[in-house]
């Protein structure tokens, strides 16, 4: 009995050397009644007979996973999983399907994936003329004087690749105002009554940081680049907060039915905080979110003087990082390059945030123990960001630790590629960029800087960076499975180019796995607690239809998400669960 009362007592010594979800099981093993020797609690549910993949390198592979409260408590044989069942545990059978860990998209603009499944959708559209009878359709139905907003469209996907003009927009919309933004974010269409809503003429001048498309004459073509965006967008009605909420419902349920457990979201204002809090703490919000703060430095201060937020209703909202702009993007020819484009001889592309200013935000959110996230895609600017986050660890001894983040990292000099592991710096990447971009990144970067720099997973990881997968939702689809196969292809949807785009540089399967979960996890300091299935981790999980890890590419594809499960709650399900007797556990219907 002495042996008895020794060993619990040091049990109970060594929770606070655990992690948090590990003590939780800890704990409740030692609360449980005892029998001479401690034993697990019942589980709430236990999915078995399942492939489980658990990224986890002691035990990649399991059958079953058994889950209490928000925790797993249990990964292994189906045979013990189901040891844990008594008359309350809901069992689920999952008749061989593929268990992963919660996908992670490490790069998404959260609020702007619900605005846009409610504006005008472009993407796809294959010419101008497309656009412009869609805007007519949304013209019909709209108040004169009412804004039109839409989003994605691409000219590189066009028969004439060619800026458009606003002409064709006033013979649809003269009496509404219109704004279209390009597929990247950083470009957008105005027809000529957004213009006049703006003040815009061909006296105006380009913004720092930005640039207006103008004809031979030197008149805007309702065509503007990076920062210039904003002489037309700051005159369109902000949305309610209402509708703001309305648009993180709606992406809340678009992610959570694709196998998304969390965003990081790339680009919060101060007051979107506010929003986050509220629709989590009335249960709207189901999917985690790692915020990154976009604003300036005078309102970030406040923030600071707070530090950061590391788990705000069970790690469902963490602010613990900033975001900053330092180049446009390679589509609309805003990225900022070392040498000229290729296909544009006099345009370097455009460094959106002064690298002074860059330096001044890193270096106060370093000091407030805030991680600093830089979206960065031409070399220039990917360079400009190694030197401000090199420049800021010399400053702040703790700043290596914060895990500064290089957002895109998708064209790299040679020589800055080994500082991305010396630095400690995540490159926070996206797949499909790389296979949307193909088709066209040639001509802007010539073969040599393609072959040098662009889009290198392999040369990264080998350098020994961390690479977080995500996909910069709206920008792409927020489908994973198509991260996961423009990863491991680096070709289209319909197979293009044979063997691939630079196929040294794609990604194992293991490897690509690792980084929509585990290696995104670990760029919002969560690797802990998320990103893999283990005892005392969060149980946030996904059950898909095919095995992603042995499957051919194009299944990948086709994989749908059955179950979607978050701390522990089923948040979505491709078909109903019924209830059945406990040693049978609920059924597919």
């Amino acid at each position: 009995m002495v042996r008895v009362r020794l060993a619990v007592a040091s049990a109970l010594a060594s929770l606070v050397l655990l992690a948090p979800g590990a003590r939780l099981v800890l704990a409740a093993m030692l609360a449980s009644p005892f029998t001479g020797s401690a034993r697990q609690p019942a589980a709430d549910t236990i999915i078995h007979n399942a492939v489980t993949y658990t990224v986890e390198k002691t035990q990649p592979i399991a059958e079953a996973v058994a889950v209490a409260g928000d925790r797993i408590v249990f990964v292994g044989s189906s045979a013990d999983a189901l040891k844990l069942r008594s008359a309350a545990t809901r069992v689920i059978d999952a008749h061989g399907a593929t268990v992963i860990p919660g996908l992670q998209d490490a790069h998404g603009h959260f609020a702007g994936l619900g605005a846009v499944l409610q504006e005008l959708e472009l993407r796809g559209t294959r010419s101008y003329d497309e656009i412009v009878a869609l805007v007519g359709a949304r013209v019909a139905k709209a108040r004169p004087g009412e804004w039109i907003r839409g989003r994605n469209w691409d000219q590189n996907d066009w028969p004439t690749r060619e800026w458009p003009t606003h002409d064709k927009l006033d013979a649809v919309a003269p009496n509404n105002p219109v704004y279209l933004t390009r597929v990247d974010g950083h470009a957008g269409l105005a027809n000529t009554l957004a213009l006049e809503a703006a003040g815009i003429t061909r006296a105006t001048e380009d913004p720092q940081g930005g640039r207006l498309i103008r004809d031979g004459q030197g008149n805007p073509i309702g065509v503007f680049i990076d920062r210039a965006q904003g002489l037309v967008t700051s005159q369109i009605p902000p949305y309610t907060p209402r509708q703001v909420e309305e648009h993180l419902i709606l992406a809340d349920q678009a992610c959570t039915r694709l196998g998304l457990t969390m965003v990081h979201d790339a680009g919060v204002s101060p007051s979107m905080v506010e929003t986050y809090k509220r629709v989590i703490d009335e249960g709207k919000l189901k999917i985690r979110i790692y915020a990154m703060l976009r604003s300036s430095l005078d309102e970030l201060e406040p923030f600071f003087a707070r530090g950061p937020v590391t788990n705000y209703a069970n790690h469902h909202l963490m602010v613990r990082a900033i975001k900053i702009g330092a180049d446009g993007a390679l589509g609309s020819r805003g990225a900022a390059l070392l040498e000229p484009y290729s296909d544009e001889p006099a345009n370097r592309g455009l460094l959106t945030t002064p690298p002074e200013e860059v330096y001044a935000q890193t270096l106060a959110a370093s000091k407030a123990g805030f991680q600093t996230c830089i979206h960065a895609i031409g070399d220039r600017a990917n360079r400009e960001v190694l030197d401000v986050f090199e420049r800021v660890q010399k400053d702040v001894p703790n700043a290596r630790a914060l895990r500064m983040r290089d957002e895109h990292a998708q064209i790299l000099d040679a020589a800055d590629i080994p500082r991305f592991g010396r630095l400690g710096v995540v490159a926070s990447m996206q797949a499909t960029h790389c296979t949307s971009d193909m088709p066209w990144a040639p001509a802007r970067l010539g073969p040599e800087r393609v072959a040098e720099g662009a889009y290198v997973w392999q040369k990264l990881m080998t350098a020994g960076t961390i690479i977080a997968n995500g996909s910069d939702f709206p920008v792409e689809e927020p489908n994973p499975m198509l991260g996961i196969y423009a990863a491991i292809t680096r070709q289209d949807q319909s197979g293009q180019p044979p063997g691939g785009w630079a196929p040294d540089q794609r990604m194992s399967r293991a490897e690509t796995l690792a980084s929509f979960t585990i290696k995104a996890a670990y760029a919002g300091h969560l690797e802990h607690e998320l990103g893999s299935l283990a005892a005392g981790k969060l149980a946030d999980l996904v059950m898909l239809s095919k095995d992603i890890m042995k499957v051919p590419p194009k299944e990948i594809l086709e994989t749908s998400v059955r179950l979607t499960m978050i701390g522990g709650r089923i948040v979505h399900q491709e078909r109903t669960l019924v209830s059945g007797p406990p040693a049978r556990g609920p059924r597919y219907r």
